[in-house]
C-alpha cells in the first residue's frame, strides 16, 4: 500500500459541495459503503474485538485505522473506533478510538472527527425536520441538506475505492477532507442553533442568512449557506407570491410573517370604534425574513388591497410574467421590483374601485351636505317642525318619531334631489358634546372635567343630545370607519347647537324689531335690543369661524389631496387628518375653551327666552334715564304722578324687575366674554388658527 496519496487522482475530488453544485455520482462496484450508511444505533457501540490495535504494527494500524475513519465518516463505528453518546445531550455524539492506538494515527483520527461529527448532526436533521410538522422551509432546508448528504457520501465512496485499490493513505484522507471541514461545521453550527431553539419559517431564513454574512471571510463557506438559503427561501416565496399576486395566504404551517384574524370581519367596521378590521384583520408577526424586513408594509399591504377587491366581488389578480416569478431574492434585488410592481398595481385598482364605481368623492360631499351643514334648508325645515321633541329631555325622546320627522323634512326641501338622502338616520346620544370627546382616545384632549358634569348631564335635552348618522357600506367603510364617523358626528352636534342658539336670538330680535313702532329709546327695551345685537353678533361670529374660516377651507383642501391620493391608505389617512383638524380648530379639542363657549350660549338661551316676558313687561315703563352704574335717575318717578298710587307702584315694581333682569343678563355676558379674552389670547399663541376667532370674540366685547 502506498503511503501517500497520488498526486494525480482518477476521481472527482474538486469540492462540488463548496460552490454549491450538488450532485450524485454513480457509484460502481461492491463495496462496504455501497450498504445504507443510516444502519447505525447510538445503543450498538461494542466492538467485539479480541486484540488491542496496538498488537499491530505501525503500517497495519494505519490501514485499519484508515479504513475504520471511512467508516466513521458515514456515521458507522469502525473495529477501533466507537461512537459515544454524549451524557445530558441526546443529539450529541462523541468519536472514541482504542488507547492502545499509535499517538500519530490517533492524532489523524481526531483531526477528522469533528467532520464525522457534523455529518451524524446533519443526518439526523435531516431525518427529523422532514417530518410534516415542521413546516416547508423545514422540508426545503432538509431536502437541500440531504443532497448535499448524497453529494458528500459519494466523496466518501471513491475515497475508499481508492484505498481498495492501495492509493489512499491516512495523509491523504486527511487532506481530501480538510476542505470539507469548514462547511460541513458551519452547517452543523447552523442546525445545533435550530434544532435547540426549534426555528421553524422565517427564524430558519435569518438564521442561515446571519451564518452567511458571518463567514464572509471564506468565500466557499459562505457560498454553500447562501445556497442552503435559497433552497430553503423557495418554499418560503411560493406563499408570498400567492399572497402578493392574489391576495391568498397559503400557509398551512404558520411559518408566513403575515397573520390572519378570521374572527374580525368586514361588517364590523361600521360598529367598531376602533376600526380593527382594517388594521388588525391582516396583520405582521415579529419573525420576519431579514430580506423582507425592509418591505414587509408594503407586502401586507398589497395583499390587503387585494382582499378588499375580493371582497366586493370584484376578481383581480396582478398580472404575472415570467420575469415576475419570486424564485430568488438575491443582490439583484430582483424581488423587491416585483413587490413593488404588484403593490402599484393593487393600490391602483383598489383605488379606481371605491373612486369610480362606489364614487368615495361623492359620499363625503353628501356627509358634508348634512353632518357639517353645508346645505342647511333641510335642517331649518326640520328644526322647524321638532322643535317640541327635542325640547324633552333625551331619555324620553322617540327616536322613530324624530326619524319620520327628518324624512319628511329631507323629502320636502332640496335634499330630496340627492339620492345618497336615504342614508341619512337620526340618533339621540346619551352624553354631552364634552363627555362624547372622551372616545377619542387616539387624540390629545386636555381633560378639565369637574363634578358638575354629571349633574348637567341629568338635565340635557335632545338639542344637545341631538345627532345625524350615516349609512356607511362596504368598502366605503374603509375610509368613512365608525371613528370617523363618530367625529362627524361630534362636529355636527357643536353646529347644529350653535344654530339653535342663532334661531332663538333671531326670534328674540324680532320681537325687538316688533315694537320698534314705540318709542323705546332711553328705555329697557333699548337697552335689551342692544345686548340681543350683541349675542347675536357673537354666535354669528362663531358659526362664521368654523363654517368659512374652519370647515370650508379644509374641506379644499382635503379634496385636492384626495384628488392625487396614489393609495387608499393615503386617502384614510388624508381623510383622518382632516377630521383632526376641523375637531381641533372647532374648539372640540379644547376643553377649556368650549365650555366657556358653552356657558355663553347657555346665556343666551336664557335671555331669548326671557325675551317675550322682557318686551310685554317693558311696553308700559317710561324712559329710562340711566347713570353710569345702571341705576335709575332721579327723574324716573316724575311719569308716575299722573297715576293713581297703587298702579304707579306695579309700574315701579315691574320696571325694576326688567330692568335688574336685562342688567343681569348684560353683566353675566360681558363677564363671560372678558374671561374668555385671556383664554383665546394665550391660546391663539399656541393655536394659531384662534387668532380670527379671538379678534371676532373681542370685537363683540369691544361694543359693549
Amino acid at each position: 500500500m502506498e503511503s501517500s496519496c497520488p498526486s494525480t487522482p482518477r476521481w472527482n475530488l474538486d469540492r462540488p459541495f463548496l460552490t454549491g453544485r450538488f450532485h450524485q455520482q454513480e457509484i460502481k462496484g461492491t463495496s462496504r459503503f455501497a450498504a445504507d450508511a443510516k444502519g447505525f444505533s447510538l445503543d450498538s457501540c461494542s466492538s467485539g474485538l479480541e486484540n488491542p490495535i496496538g498488537c499491530y504494527d505501525a503500517a497495519v494500524q494505519e490501514l485499519i485505522v484508515t479504513d475504520d475513519l471511512l467508516f466513521a465518516l458515514v456515521g458507522i463505528e469502525g473495529r477501533y473506533i466507537s461512537i459515544k453518546r454524549v451524557h445530558g445531550k441526546d443529539d450529541a455524539v462523541t468519536f472514541q478510538v482504542d488507547a492502545s492506538m499509535d499517538l500519530a494515527l490517533q492524532e489523524f483520527a481526531r483531526r477528522i472527527f469533528p467532520l464525522c461529527e457534523s455529518f451524524l448532526l446533519i443526518d439526523q436533521f435531516v431525518e427529523s425536520r422532514s417530518q410534516f410538522k415542521n413546516g416547508l422551509v423545514n422540508h426545503a432546508f432538509a431536502a437541500a441538506l440531504r443532497a448535499l448528504l448524497l453529494d458528500y457520501q459519494a466523496m466518501v465512496a471513491q475515497l475508499e475505492h481508492q484505498f481498495r485499490l492501495g492509493r489512499l493513505s491516512i495523509q491523504g484522507l486527511w487532506f481530501y477532507c480538510q476542505p470539507m471541514m469548514g462547511s460541513m461545521q458551519a452547517l452543523s453550527t447552523v442546525i445545533q442553533k435550530a434544532s435547540a431553539n426549534n426555528y421553524a419559517g422565517s427564524a430558519v431564513l435569518n438564521l442561515l442568512q446571519s451564518q452567511a454574512k458571518a463567514m464572509a471571510g471564506d468565500n466557499a463557506v459562505r457560498s454553500l449557506l447562501e445556497k442552503m438559503t435559497q433552497s430553503a427561501s423557495n418554499a418560503y416565496l411560493s406563499i408570498l407570491e400567492r399572497w402578493i399576486y392574489e391576495g391568498v395566504i397559503d400557509d398551512p404551517y404558520g411559518e408566513f410573517f403575515i397573520a390572519e384574524n378570521k374572527s374580525l370581519q368586514k361588517e364590523s367596521l361600521t360598529q367598531d370604534y376602533e376600526a380593527k378590521y382594517w388594521r388588525e384583520r391582516y396583520s405582521l408577526k415579529e419573525d420576519i425574513p431579514s430580506f423582507l424586513a425592509n418591505i414587509a408594509g408594503i407586502i401586507l399591504t398589497t395583499g390587503k388591497y387585494l382582499n378588499v377587491m375580493r371582497e366586493c366581488g370584484h376578481n383581480v389578480q396582478v398580472p404575472v410574467s415570467e420575469n415576475s416569478k419570486l424564485m430568488t431574492f438575491g443582490s439583484n434585488h430582483h424581488y423587491l421590483e416585483c413587490v413593488k410592481a404588484a403593490y402599484d398595481f393593487a393600490s391602483g385598482e383598489l383605488l379606481n374601485l371605491i373612486k369610480e364605481k362606489y364614487d368615495l368623492i361623492g359620499k363625503l360631499r353628501s356627509i358634508k351636505h348634512y353632518l357639517l351643514l353645508d346645505q342647511g334648508d333641510f335642517l331649518v325645515h326640520f328644526m322647524d317642525i321638532a322643535r317640541e321633541v327635542l325640547l324633552k329631555k333625551h331619555d324620553e325622546i322617540s327616536v322613530e318619531k324624530l326619524q319620520s320627522l327628518l324624512d319628511l323634512a329631507l323629502r320636502t326641501t332640496a335634499a330630496a334631489a340627492d339620492p345618497c338622502h336615504e342614508d341619512l338616520t337620526c340618533c339621540v346620544e346619551r352624553s354631552s358634546v364634552l363627555k362624547g370627546l372622551s372616545t377619542l382616545k387616539d387624540l390629545d384632549i386636555r381633560n378639565v372635567s369637574d363634578s358638575n358634569d354629571l349633574e348637567e348631564s341629568i338635565s340635557i335635552t335632545g338639542l344637545e343630545t341631538f345627532s345625524l348618522s350615516y349609512k356607511i357600506r362596504w368598502p366605503l367603510s374603509i375610509v368613512i370607519s365608525r371613528k370617523a364617523l363618530t367625529k362627524y358626528q361630534l362636529i355636527f352636534r357643536f353646529l347644529f347647537h350653535c344654530k339653535h342658539v342663532e334661531r332663538q336670538l333671531c326670534g328674540a330680535w324680532q320681537l325687538h324689531q316688533g315694537v320698534r313702532a314705540l318709542n323705546t329709546r332711553g328705555t329697557a327695551i333699548s337697552r335689551s335690543s342692544l345686548l340681543c345685537r350683541s349675542m347675536l353678533r357673537f354666535i354669528n361670529s362663531l358659526l362664521h369661524y368654523l363654517t368659512f374660516e374652519v370647515l370650508e377651507p379644509n374641506w379644499h383642501v382635503m379634496h385636492g389631496r384626495l384628488q392625487t391620493a396614489k393609495s387608499i391608505d393615503e386617502v384614510i389617512q388624508h381623510h383622518d387628518f382632516f377630521l383632526d383638524k376641523c375637531l381641533r380648530e372647532c374648539l372640540l379639542l379644547l376643553p377649556e375653551l368650549l365650555k366657556k363657549v358653552g356657558k355663553l350660549k347657555s346665556l343666551c338661551l336664557q335671555y331669548a327666552a326671557a325675551t317675550q316676558w322682557l318686551i310685554s313687561s317693558s311696553v308700559d315703563i317710561p324712559k329710562l334715564e340711566e347713570q353710569s352704574d345702571g341705576s335709575l335717575g332721579s327723574e324716573r318717578s316724575k311719569p308716575l304722578k299722573s297715576r293713581n298710587p297703587s298702579q304707579a307702584q306695579k309700574v315701579m315694581t315691574r320696571n325694576s324687575a326688567v330692568t335688574d333682569s336685562i342688567l343681569k343678563f348684560e353683566r353675566e355676558f360681558n363677564a363671560e366674554l372678558q374671561s374668555l379674552r385671556p383664554i383665546l389670547s394665550s391660546s391663539s399663541q399656541a393655536e394659531p388658527y384662534l387668532t380670527h376667532l379671538a379678534q371676532w370674540i373681542l370685537g363683540v366685547g369691544n361694543d359693549q
